[in-house]
């Protein structure tokens, strides 16, 4: 049996999206936001307001990018969306977050965070969407495995779980995609 909830916005997974920018003096700032993804094979929507001092960045530099928090740094990763930049000017510092220029578009990468989506704007939707192309991913060589590939179980990404308010650890493979479903053929 069923038990009915109403409307919510309960999706799941949602990815914990760090996005980093730089502001109009060139410091880095991030945001956690929960509410973005993929927008067509190449490129991401992020669904931000616009009182954020991360659009407000990404409108003036025309770039940022998009990290995954991952276990180990679920702290800082929620302390950026709980403060924002335009009431704490040393919230980069108090998260204890590190950054690297990118060197394909004019955000700062997080050390810490191992992968990066490095992209530019395209277009601010008429919703108030910023949709972005990738330009580039980086990986940080600690979370591939020895074929060079992305390697879940070293990186371990965090969900959002909207219905509790908790953040839950990706990871554990349960299948092949594009290939078990095959034996129903």
């Amino acid at each position: 049996m069923r038990k009915n909830f109403g409307k919510k916005s309960w999706f799941y997974p949602l990815p914990v999206l760090i996005i980093s920018t730089y502001d109009e003096n060139g410091n880095p700032d991030a945001m956690n936001a929960a509410w973005g993804g993929l927008y067509d094979a190449d490129k991401v929507v992020l669904c931000l307001s616009a009182g954020h001092k991360t659009t407000q960045n990404i409108q003036s530099k025309g770039a940022f990018a998009v990290s995954f928090a991952n276990a180990d740094h679920v702290v800082p990763a929620d302390y950026v969306g709980l403060v924002s930049a335009n009431n704490e000017p040393e919230k980069m510092k108090k998260s204890g977050f590190h950054t690297t220029k990118s060197e394909f578009v004019d955000a700062p990468l997080i050390d810490e965070l191992p992968v990066t989506m490095e992209c530019k704007l395209l277009k601010v939707n008429e919703d108030g969407n910023i949709i972005g192309q990738i330009v580039n991913v980086s990986i940080d060589e600690s979370v591939l495995n020895e074929a060079g590939s992305l390697d879940m179980s070293k990186f371990q990404p965090i969900a959002f779980e909207p219905a509790n308010n908790g953040y839950h650890v990706l990871g554990e493979r349960v299948g092949n995609a594009f290939r078990d479903g095959a034996e129903l053929k």
